[in-house]
């Protein structure tokens, strides 16, 4: 068969890049496995509270596990996320008062924060409460510093997007990060850098937090979730800034002390347990479909041999039918409504219709083997995730053998 004939070639190049995912996941398992034995983790932890969520040891728990693991004095993990824009929206809004003013410097950010922060008009957005906003384009997927520099008076937060979101750049690594955060803390110390760190937890043995980051957020059904937490969302960093986002996530003067855990805990301690495992295995697979691709002639990004940031991978396709025939192949090696043919449809907070192939165990997980994209030129599909490499191989194959029919 072709597809497995190419497949088993890939294999065989990938060896030593294989090797060093595997290095990378070795290192972040045994950080995460330190944290829990840091935090004595015990089998009445995996129990949840109800109503207010008063004294939940467990929860505690876990928080003090996810900022470990990211480096950060603090972290906020909680099922009242309800994704990784939230958990951004939520920190937003804590940081930010009427009169200040956030600059993001990694170009516009994901099309669902448009009306969040006030580019698309919305009367609840950061502006509608007198909140200032700009941003700056990177430059040959760098940072414009010289930009940066002149953009920075009354500035108070930073925002950086590390992952691409629906852009073609690239998405940004620890090294870009860390040289980006030094450069602007040199000149004022007391702005607050914000990392948007979806797709991008465990892809590197640091976080946007060892690099000198305040603080950054993240979903549970991408990277730290491992295709095990069925929600939720969190945000780390300094305690005082954590602090802020959780009285803005419940309220003022009971902040983290409330939000009951019900059944999250147990799922929330195993999915960042297998995170570091997970997270191997989607890097894996677009490995293997980046060289693939090239392979078969389509221009793909990153490269197989590049530098990662996070877990996605863009194929570039020839048209809008092959578009959907990816995503079709993708839908249809999975194990939940496989039988299913995804289409274009719109989706709320995207200007283009989106189609999106997603077998997965819960709805709209991106660590789990999934593709989307909005249809629109050049036809890019945005392909992520795997909880194991074995059913991400196989997906790729069925990719490969529906563009072939």
């Amino acid at each position: 068969m072709l597809e497995e004939n190419l497949i088993l070639e890939c294999e065989k190049e990938l060896k030593d890049k294989f090797e060093e995912l595997d290095q990378i996941c070795r290192i972040n398992s045994k950080k995460v496995l330190d944290a829990f034995h840091k935090y004595q983790v015990t089998e009445s932890d995996l129990n949840g509270t109800t109503g207010y969520g008063y004294n939940d040891e467990g929860r505690s728990k876990i928080e003090g596990i996810f900022a470990y693991v990211l480096d950060a004095e603090s972290a906020l993990v909680r099922s009242q996320f309800v994704s990784g824009s939230h958990a951004i929206t939520v920190a937003l809004f804590a940081l930010l008062r009427p009169n200040d003013k956030l600059l993001t410097i990694t170009g516009l950010p994901y099309d669902t924060l448009h009306e969040v922060i006030g580019i698309k008009e919305n009367s609840s957005s950061l502006k509608s409460f007198g909140i200032k906003y700009d941003y700056i384009d990177l430059i040959d997927d760098d940072f414009d510093y010289d930009k940066i520099k002149k953009s920075l008076k009354d500035v108070k937060v930073v925002h950086i997007q590390r992952s691409r979101g629906y852009s073609l750049r690239k998405s940004l690594t620890i090294d870009k990060l860390e040289r980006v955060i030094k450069f602007i803390k040199d000149i004022n110390k007391d702005i607050i850098i914000f990392v948007d760190n979806c797709y991008c937890e465990l892809v590197e043995t640091k976080s946007p937090i060892s690099v000198g980051a305040d603080i950054c957020a993240g979903s549970l059904i991408k990277n730290l979730g491992a295709g095990i937490a069925f929600n939720g969302g969190y945000i780390a960093g300094k305690k005082e800034l954590v602090s802020l986002c959780a009285e803005r996530l419940t309220l003022p003067g009971e902040g983290a002390e409330v939000g009951p855990s019900v059944e999250a805990n147990r799922r929330f301690f195993q999915g960042i347990f297998f995170a570091p495992n997970a997270v191997n295995s989607a890097l894996k697979t677009s490995v293997l479909a980046s060289l693939a691709f090239e392979k078969l002639g389509y221009n793909v990004s990153p490269k197989y041999n590049e530098a990662r940031a996070d877990i996605v991978e863009l194929i570039y396709l020839k048209d809008k039918n092959e578009m959907i025939k990816y995503s079709q192949g993708i839908q249809g090696a999975g194990p939940i409504d496989s039988h299913v043919l995804p289409v274009p449809a719109p989706m709320p907070g995207y200007d283009d219709e989106v189609i999106m192939a997603s077998s997965s165990f819960v709805q709209g997980s991106t660590i789990e083997c999934s593709c989307d994209g909005p249809i629109r030129p050049p036809y890019v599909i945005f392909q992520q995730g795997a909880l194991t490499y074995e059913y991400g191989r196989l997906a790729i194959m069925n990719a490969i053998k529906k563009l072939k029919e």
